[in-house]
């Protein structure tokens, strides 16, 4: 089968197109012929090294496809069943061998591709916006990158709770996409100071949850705007990792909650992935919930997929095609 692997950390360069045997279903695992991979930044973190695999891996961590195989241990799962996952490296390749406890079943309404643009970025902006900071009617949230893939899941999620939404975007393109998925006011981050322009937004008044994907550019004027005991959700790193600070800065900035979360933490239970996944694809199957699957590679196009998210030259989600 073809995979993409990484056999020494670096930029998208490092992504090679091998020939590797299909894996073989052990224990309690199944085999996936996978219909379609999903791109994320855990990718990137994972092929630049800030995240740490055993050398050489195959890249990605989201999938979605048909059981060819299951391990004699494997009682959740039959052959012939569709099924999505994330949380396991491997995916950016035809076939993947996936603990059978971490596959959910997708549902008829549902298509492969819509499962493994859902898996990741879907429950992500489900854990935050009912979990880590639970959004109520009359908070107002500032989203960070509102027309990425987690931030038009979050913002139409926040929206549908009754949240005033507040966006941050870089094209007017990318503002119209925040807008459409429900946020009330949107920030160009490249021609404007956000902190200000947030202040003037909002009279003033301070911000109850702040979700930043960013990072080092957003991170501490964005401790600035948050009310006391309002939280900091620091949940991605996109301009790079934030340098370290004291944390009596958010005692002298109002006592601030601050959370450096991750999808893994949230669905630690078979139980947990399972009601946290429906709840996902009950607001798709819904129309509650819109995706935007905006480019298809092909597997051998991954480099360019890297490079694309990387430079922020894309929204929505993209996918890997085998």
């Amino acid at each position: 089968m073809r995979a993409i692997q990484v056999k020494q950390v670096g930029g998208p360069e490092v992504m090679e197109t091998v020939e590797l045997p299909i894996p073989q279903a052990k224990g309690t695992e199944a085999v996936v012929k996978i219909a379609a991979s999903g791109v994320n930044f855990i990718d990137v973190y994972y092929r630049e090294g800030r995240y740490k695999a055993q050398l050489p891996f195959v890249v990605g961590q989201e999938g979605a496809g048909v059981v060819t195989a299951a391990g004699p241990e494997a009682k959740s799962v039959r052959v012939g069943d569709r099924v999505a996952w994330t949380g396991q490296l491997g995916s950016y390749a035809e076939y993947a061998a996936v603990p059978a406890d971490r596959l959910v079943p997708i549902p008829e309404s549902i298509t492969d591709e819509q499962a493994a643009a859902t898996m990741l970025q879907g429950m992500t902006a489900h854990y935050l916006a009912h979990d880590t900071f639970t959004l109520k009617r009359g908070d107002t949230a500032l989203i960070h990158a509102a027309a990425g893939g987690v931030g038009l899941l979050l913002v139409q999620m926040a929206h549908n709770i009754g949240a005033r939404v507040i966006g941050t975007v870089s094209t007017e393109e990318k503002a119209q996409l925040a807008r459409d998925a429900g946020a009330d006011e949107i920030i160009f981050y490249t021609k404007t100071d956000f902190e200000t322009e947030t202040k003037r937004l909002t009279g003033g008044k301070s911000l109850d949850v702040i979700y930043d994907s960013v990072g080092k550019t957003t991170f501490e004027k964005g401790l600035n705007l948050l009310r006391p005991r309002g939280m900091m959700v620091l949940f991605g790193g996109s301009s790079g990792a934030v340098p370290p600070f004291d944390p009596i800065t958010l005692t002298q900035k109002g006592s601030l909650f601050l959370t450096r979360p991750t999808l893994v933490n949230y669905i630690a239970t078979r139980e947990e992935l399972m009601a946290r996944s429906k709840a996902v694809f009950d607001m798709i199957a819904a129309g509650k919930l819109k995706l935007r699957i905006e480019h298809k590679y092909s597997l051998v196009e991954a480099q360019r997929a890297h490079r694309d998210l990387e430079g922020r030259r894309t929204t929505g989600k993209l996918l890997l095609i085998p």
